[in-house]
C-alpha cells in the first residue's frame, strides 16, 4: 500500500484550554507517526487518551493507493483514491459519494514542492514547505490554517499537525496522508 501515517489526536492544554497558536485562534493537535504498511494493511487512529477514534482501511483489491477513513462504528468518513491516469501525482478525497477535494502535487515549482487541495467552490488549500522533513503549512487565501512540524519530537518518524479551530480536520488529515504517500515514494516498498 505504501507509506501511511498513524494519527493520534490530542487536545493540548495551554493557558487553561486548547492550544493557543498566537494568532487569536485555537488548534487541535494530531500527532502523526509515519508507518510503512504493506498492500492492504489497516490501522486505527487514537485520541489523546489512547482510545480508538478512527479506523483506516487499506483497500486490497484496487489499483493505486486507496484508503478509507472510517469512524469506529464502521461508517466511511472519507475515501482517498489515487488517480492513476493523471499527469503528476493526484488523489481524490471522496465524501458521501462526491469529490470533496483533489490533492495535486505541482510538478514545476521554482524552489520548493507545493500541493494544492482543490475543493469545490472557493476555499482551496495550498500546502507549502519541506515535505520530506514534515515542516510545512496549509494555507487558505494566504492565511495559515494548519501546520506540520517535527521540531518538538526526538523520534525521526513523528511529527505534529496543528489544525485551527473551524477547519475540516478529516480533510486536512487525509491531505497530509496524501502528501506522505507522494513525498516518500521510496517508503512504498513494504
Amino acid at each position: 500500500m505504501g507509506c501511511l501515517t498513524t494519527v493520534i489526536s490530542a487536545r493540548v492544554a495551554d493557558r487553561g484550554g486548547l492550544n493557543y497558536n498566537g494568532k487569536g485562534t485555537t488548534t487541535m493537535r494530531y500527532i502523526m507517526r509515519e508507518r510503512i504498511l504493506s498492500w492492504g494493511d489497516d490501522f486505527t487512529i487514537k485520541d489523546a487518551d489512547g482510545r480508538d477514534a478512527y479506523y483506516i482501511d487499506g483497500k486490497v483489491f484496487s489499483f493505486g493507493d486507496k484508503l478509507s477513513f472510517k469512524d469506529m462504528d464502521g461508517n466511511e468518513l472519507a475515501l482517498i483514491d489515487q488517480k492513476l491516469l493523471s499527469i503528476g501525482p493526484q488523489y481524490e478525497i471522496i465524501r458521501g459519494g462526491a469529490t470533496a477535494a483533489v490533492v495535486k502535487k505541482h510538478l514545476f515549482s521554482l524552489f520548493r514542492a507545493r500541493f494544492t487541495v482543490d475543493v469545490p467552490g472557493p476555499g482551496d488549500l495550498e500546502a507549502k514547505g519541506d515535505f520530506l522533513d514534515h515542516e510545512y503549512a496549509f494555507e487558505r487565501d494566504g492565511r495559515e490554517v494548519a501546520r506540520a512540524s517535527k521540531k518538538w519530537f526526538s523520534l525521526a518518524d513523528t511529527y505534529a499537525l496543528d489544525i485551527d479551530a473551524g477547519e475540516d480536520d478529516v480533510l486536512i488529515l487525509a491531505s497530509a496522508v496524501v502528501i506522505d504517500l507522494v513525498s516518500h515514494p521510496d517508503d512504498k516498498k513494504g
